[in-house]
């Protein structure tokens, strides 16, 4: 491991750099290179070399058994790492390429069943971010990449968290700044007929009901379920993932019902002399008036974008702290609502409460 993760700030348009160059041939030389996607942070590996790969789950402490998502620069890039594609996967492509949108299709040869924790199909996006495309073209090879940090911890939406996570454990970060989605992208499984979502994310069950009528959404896994799988086909699976160090209680609910609840249970753990943080949109911060607790604004609730892009640095602001609890509530889940609610349940150990 290298003693000192080296950091390459780059410019959002993507303009190939000395650092972009510097970079990709660490890429090519078998080396570990986080860098920005729309999405969040990515810990990148040349997808087509073992030895690379088998340092994302190294640096990480991920388990083999969690797949990884291989990212191409363009969507013509596509029969190079999967097989057997369906026209509809090309419809996808081009209605949402670049974009958060993860398509599950046969494996390709090419691509070694490690990238795929040993199964026969794999995850491939183009990411939205100029400076993601720039780096895997300068590469010359697509390019395995997970979130970067470290594994069931918060996702990495700015190059701060991921040196927080993984410095002298990669070699370098090419830092472009915040993310602008700030969740990672939906998994869609086109071998399942009909295609299911495997992960909710970035883009909503209802953009892709416009093309795929009979598009099933998620399935809500228990450890039980997910530890009888045979194969996983999507990263982010497990209950406890996305999570802070500190404990988190979210209330599924919204409106006064979910603030009442919140606000009970912060009475309860400051008079246990507990030191309690809460994750609130603006409009929501004075209900919490008078109390002791730390609130994390996330944006206005009525634009889940910025909550989304928002969600995981507060959360980590709010661990840093070193607080006993995290109290939170859950935003619906229509469009972008069903990927909060899933991050915000996997972060709280996979139990909502009802408020």
């Amino acid at each position: 491991m290298p003693e000192r993760t080296i950091v390459l700030p780059v410019a959002r348009d993507g303009t190939p750099t000395a650092a972009i160059a510097r970079a990709a041939a660490l890429l090519r030389a078998g080396g570990l290179v986080a860098f920005p996607t729309e999405t969040v942070y990515g810990l990148g590996a040349d997808a087509t070399a073992p030895a690379a790969v088998e340092g994302i789950f190294h640096a990480k402490q991920r388990p083999h058994s969690d797949p990884l998502i291989v990212h191409v620069a363009e969507r013509d890039a596509l029969p190079s790492v999967v097989r057997d594609i369906p026209d509809v996967a090309w419809e996808l492509a081009r209605r949402f390429w670049p974009g958060p949108l993860t398509l599950v299709l046969p494996r390709a040869d090419r691509i070694p069943a490690l990238v795929a924790a040993g199964g026969e199909t794999l995850g491939v996006r183009v990411p939205d971010h100029a400076v993601a495309r720039a780096l895997i073209r300068a590469a010359g090879v697509p390019v395995a990449a997970p979130s970067a940090n470290r594994f069931t911890r918060t996702s990495p939406t700015m190059a701060a968290h991921v040196l927080a996570d993984l410095d002298g454990r990669i070699d370098c970060v090419l830092d472009a700044g915040p993310c602008a989605v700030g969740v990672e992208s939906t998994v869609l499984d086109l071998t399942m007929n009909p295609p299911r979502i495997l992960r909710p994310g970035g883009v909503t069950l209802e953009a892709l009901r416009a093309i795929i009528s009979d598009v099933r959404g998620p399935v809500e896994t228990t450890e039980a379920t997910a530890n009888s799988m045979a194969v996983a086909r999507a990263p982010g699976q497990m209950e406890r993932h996305y999570a802070p160090r500190t404990r988190l209680i979210v209330f599924d609910g919204e409106g006064g019902k979910a603030l009442n609840a919140i606000r009970r249970e912060a009475v309860a753990a400051l008079a246990r002399g507990e030191r309690v943080g809460a994750l609130l949109p603006d409009e929501e911060a004075g209900a919490l008036a008078g109390l002791a607790v730390t609130v994390a604004a996330l944006g206005s609730s009525a634009d889940l974008g910025a909550i989304s892009r928002r969600l995981y640095a507060a959360l980590r602001e709010l661990d840093e702290r070193r607080l006993d609890l995290i109290l939170a509530h859950t935003f619906g889940r229509e469009g972008l609502g069903l990927a909060l609610w899933d991050r915000l349940r996997r972060a709280a150990g996979g139990e909502l409460r009802a408020p």
